[in-house]
């Protein structure tokens, strides 16, 4: 197949998997919130810090964001598209906001304090779907997607949370922005050339994202397992770890327009 039947391949794969997540995501009920997801399995208080892995576990969160920050602005060592220079600024902002708001929510867990971790998280999210868009398919295009998608995720969260202050929670939105870019990314992976060199850093951050998804679902299988840390700690690990990988891939690829 040549890359421009690939492409077309991929336009209609990505409108299709967005018309299929859309109806999807509308013809369910409103989704509120499990109280059940707070209820984590290692609950242990250390250092007078409740939750304790839970809580510092996040601490890698904040590393990787602030040398991904310190590497595109003091030292310039990563080699990015200068015309989305935002982006990846937002990128590791987020990345580094995610240690502080996911700290906070583990240590009183509730649906008040989830809004703190969810917030950075999709900024992160969002610019990091815009960078592939950009990288991918075409740098306008992803430069001008940047703040709705931006936007987009933040209203899903913030629009959650009022829903549950009014007794309505409703999750819909939120699993959207949250479900579509997961189908989306793989397909233009896989169906458009990038501008840059090694972009299996992108696979890399897929798969940590399964791995940390595996590793929060079977929280309390791995606490009982391994006795002295949680799956949920061990998520924020993986996910941070992929975050890492691909600011080491970012430093070693080269970029062209």
């Amino acid at each position: 197949m040549t890359q421009t039947n690939k492409e077309k391949l991929g336009y209609v794969l990505l409108i299709i998997t967005a018309l299929v997540t859309l109806v999807g995501i509308l013809v369910q009920e409103p989704i509120p919130q499990d109280l059940n997801y707070h209820n984590f399995t290692d609950t242990r208080e250390i250092l007078s810090i409740s939750n304790f892995w839970n809580v510092v576990s996040n601490i890698i969160f904040i590393f990787v964001g602030f040398v991904g920050l310190y590497k595109l602005g003091i030292t310039a060592k990563l080699n990015t598209l200068r015309e989305l220079n935002v982006a990846y600024v937002l990128l590791f902002f987020g990345v580094f906001l995610v240690g502080f708001g996911s700290g906070y929510y583990h240590l009183t867990p509730d649906n008040q304090s989830l809004v703190w971790d969810r917030l950075p998280m999709t900024i992160a999210f969002m610019a990091l779907f815009s960078i592939i868009i950009s990288e991918f398919i075409s740098i306008r295009i992803g430069k001008r997607l940047l703040m709705p998608l931006i936007l987009a995720g933040i209203l899903s969260v913030l629009y959650w949370h009022f829903t549950e202050v009014l007794n309505k929670g409703d999750l819909r939105f939120y699993a959207l922005v949250q479900f579509y870019p997961m189908l989306a990314i793989p397909i233009i992976l896989l169906c458009f050339q990038s501008r840059c060199t090694r972009v299996r850093g992108y696979w890399w951050v897929m798969l940590a994202y399964f791995i940390a998804k595996l590793f929060e679902h079977f929280d309390a299988e791995l606490y009982n397992t391994l006795g002295f840390i949680s799956g949920h700690a061990l998520k924020h690990i993986a996910a941070a770890i992929g975050m890492y990988i691909l600011l080491v891939f970012y430093e070693i690829r080269r970029c062209h327009r």
